[in-house]
Order: C-alpha cells, then structure tokens, then sequence
C-alpha cells in the first residue's frame, strides 16, 4: 500500500516548506518521510487485519492477501509493529513534541478500523487521521502550534472523505447486508455523491484562501485549476458497477491530484519568489 502515502506526502512537503520558510534541514525533511511511510503503512496493514473477516466476504476484496492466506496475521502483526517503531523512533528524532504526540498519532491512525462499524462519519474520521500528516510535518519543523497547518489539515480531512465516499458507493448493498456504517448505506448513492461533491467544494475553497494566507503567486493558483479539472473528471467517471473506473474515480486520479497541487505549489513558492 506504499502508493496510498502519495494521498498525505504531496501536503506533507508542502507544510514542512511553509513551516521552513524554504528548503528544511536535510534530517527534518528525512525523518519525517520515514515517519510518514511508517505510520501509513502500519495503518494501512491494521486496517487490513481488522476487516479481515469482512474482506472475505466481500466479492470485490475476497482477493486480498488475508483473505486468500497468502499472508498469516502473525505476519501482519509483525509488519504492523515494525512500521509503528519506526514511525515513533523517527518522530524521536524530530524534536521533544513530535515524539510525545506519537502515541496519539497511533491511537487515530489505528482506531479507524473500527469507526465503520459504529458510525456513517467514518469517512471524515479517517481523513481527519491522515490530515495528522501536514500537522505533524509542521510540528516536525517548528516544534510549535500554528493555523496554517489545521487549515491544510481540513483540505485533507475533507478530501479524503469525499473520495472514500465515491470508493464506498460499490459497496452500498454489501454494508447494508452485513452491519456497517458508510454514508452511501445510510443515505444512498445519489446524496452520498452530493456530499462527496460539498466536500471536494469546499476543499478547494480553502485551498483558494491559502493563496492569500501563504501570499502565492499565479503558479499556484494555475495548480488549482488542473486539480479542479481533475476533481470534475473524477466525479465525471463514477460507476460503482465498473470496478476500473471506480479505482480511477477513488485512487489514480487523487493520487494525481495531490502531486499536481505539490509540483505547482513547490514552483510557486520557489521560482516567483527567487
């Protein structure tokens, strides 16, 4: 799952330069990535292990590694644990603050898995846990509290959910059959594809005052049309019944989303301000 940590890296970057005022140490630029991959990867693998029972049941991810015994749980665990150390020793080398937040990190990032099973916000829970990433990045720089940071945090928060909305109108019938929480189960598809567009509205709308809160350029803002024309396509494509286009709606798209608003973003900052 290594390519999910292109969803929080791009703003990661992003916070560390803003809070940098420039290019960062070398060793705070290092360990926050290894924090970051860390983290993602142990969540990712709890998450797996978790819903292995609901994974082997469900048609489209019977396929999985757990589900088909390619992998043990003692496995899994192991991996699970590896990954968190190293994200807690990497937030050790960051500075006092990082390393007492980082059971808390662990604590949002795991206790996900479970959100699905109790509750339709699961989708902001689990973008609010990956929006930990720009402000832990900014932590990792300044050591100390800062709005900027919340404020890219919520642009995350609100993206994600939005997308892990449209991912989850595939398994509409299947959460309704077998007892879980998603807003596409409780609402339906047609409101849970308005709110997953309120979302995605309202994240650019922030991003857009982030162009005058971090005084950007045009570049920037060039940045924000390609990635609004992306989000229209996105939306553009859904059809839950088509699983190729459900993962260009849900992953390949945001994934191209998140680098082209870090590529103009890191121009921006850079080359109008030489």
């Amino acid at each position: 799952m290594f390519s999910h940590t292109l969803f929080s890296l791009p703003f990661a970057i992003i916070s560390i330069v803003w809070a940098a005022g420039g290019v960062p140490p070398l060793y705070v630029m290092m360990w926050s990535l290894i924090a970051l991959i860390g983290a993602r990867n142990g969540a990712n693998a709890f998450n797996r292990l978790v819903d292995k029972q609901f994974d082997a049941l469900n048609p489209r991810t019977a396929h999985r590694h757990l589900p088909r015994m390619l992998l043990q749980d003692k496995e899994v665990a192991v991996f699970i644990i590896l990954n968190y150390l190293l994200f807690i020793f990497a937030a050790y080398m960051l500075n006092p603050l990082c390393f007492a937040l980082s059971p808390v990190a662990i604590i949002l990032i795991s206790s996900y898995s479970y959100t699905k099973r109790f509750t339709w916000l699961c989708h902001l829970y689990l973008g609010f846990t990956i929006a930990s990433a720009p402000v832990g990045a900014w932590f990792a720089v300044t050591g100390q509290f800062a709005f900027t940071p919340f404020i890219l945090g919520t642009i995350i928060m609100l993206w994600i959910a939005g997308f892990d909305i449209v991912y989850a109108t595939q398994d509409i019938e299947f959460d309704r059959k077998n007892g879980l929480w998603s807003v596409p189960s409780i609402f339906g598809l047609e409101d849970a594809l308005f709110i997953a567009r309120s979302f995605h509205l309202i994240m650019m709308l922030l991003l857009v005052c982030l162009y005058w809160i971090q005084h950007m350029g045009w570049l920037y803002l060039v940045g924000l049309g390609i990635a609004l024309i992306l989000l229209l396509a996105e939306h553009r494509v859904i059809k839950p019944s088509n699983p190729k286009l459900m993962k260009l709606a849900s992953y390949k798209l945001n994934q191209v989303i998140s680098m082209v608003i870090l590529v103009f973003t890191m121009a921006d900052y850079f080359l109008l301000r030489g």
